[in-house]
């Protein structure tokens, strides 16, 4: 059923709460069906009225008449059954009144609950992102068809996808750091809650998602973040100026000094903090490694210098 918007209370970045009124709608064919039912109950009713009083007349008749017939001759027999016959009339005319406004009633029933569909209440707590409507816009059952956009942002869900090599380290119920850009310098938390255990085939990546509380609404849905992820991993795992990091199509690694000499490290990479990368290899606390590594520098080469 269609109708038109009559009054939009709110608008977009206004705060609802769960229940508030939001928009307004008439819909006129919705009224006159409503009217109609009401008019067809009340006419009911009034039938029922006059089938009573059918059947108290022709009870008074009856009752006159049973009277009468005590006196031999007073009336004739065919009248009394006659008389008696209209009162079983009567008697089903009431009945037939009474279903009729049972019907009448019924029919009111299923149409009276669609108003309250004309009065838009929030769903929830949140905050109006978009208003895609305006007074006197025609609306109808069409899925398209949306007046508003709400959103609840005092707990969002950030969704993280974790390569392959770290679901490992995934624990439900642990606390993961991140930011976003509108806030450099700010570090916000997330609680990880939801575990799908399931790679996407396309970015072998695990998407977890973790509960974030934003009591003072200072996130907005749609931002991109910049997660710090605990890595939890049996290999040593330094960190070294990415400069240092060589990647070639047959390896990845860094030059390091031996003995004032160059040696080459097999490494992988992981996730970068500033200028510095995480690696993971057969390194330990306190390699020097060279700061500007190429692979012109060869294996056994003497290095003078340039190393971190």
């Amino acid at each position: 059923m269609t109708g038109y918007v009559e009054n939009v209370l709110v608008d977009r970045g206004s705060a609802v709460k769960h229940g508030q009124l939001l928009i307004e709608l008439s819909a006129p064919e919705m009224n006159a069906q409503i009217a109609e039912a009401e008019s067809k109950l009340e006419s009911s009713v009034a039938d029922r009225v006059q089938a009573e009083a059918q059947l108290a007349a022709a009870e008074s008749t009856f009752q006159r008449l049973q009277e009468a017939a005590r006196t031999p001759g007073a009336i004739a027999g065919n009248e009394l059954i006659q008389v008696e016959k209209q009162v079983d009339a009567a008697k089903a005319l009431l009945n037939s009144r009474q279903h009729a406004i049972q019907a009448a009633q019924s029919s009111l029933d299923s149409i009276k609950p669609m108003e309250s569909y004309l009065r838009v209440a929030a769903p929830f707590d949140g905050v109006v992102t978009a208003r895609l409507t305006h007074p006197g816009a025609l609306v109808g059952p069409n899925p398209d068809s949306v007046l508003l956009e709400i959103q609840q942002v005092s707990k969002l869900r950030l969704i993280v996808s974790v390569p392959e090599e770290n679901v490992g380290g995934i624990m439900r119920g642990g606390n993961v750091s991140f930011g976003v850009p509108a806030y450099p310098g700010r570090t916000f938390s997330g609680t990880v809650a939801r575990i799908p255990a399931a790679l996407d085939p396309k970015t072998r990546s695990m998407p977890v998602e973790l509960d974030v509380i934003n009591s003072g609404q200072t996130l907005a849905p749609g931002m991109y973040s910049t997660v710090h992820w605990p890595v939890r991993s049996s290999e040593q795992a330094l960190f070294v100026p990415k400069t240092s990091v060589v990647t070639t199509t047959e390896r990845t690694f860094v030059v390091r000094e031996k003995d004032g000499r160059a040696e080459w490290v097999n490494v992988q990479k992981g996730p970068a903090d500033g200028d510095l990368i995480r690696v993971i290899g057969p390194l330990r606390p306190g390699d020097r490694v060279v700061k500007r590594a190429t692979d012109e520098i060869r294996e056994g080469n003497v290095l003078n210098g340039g190393t971190s």
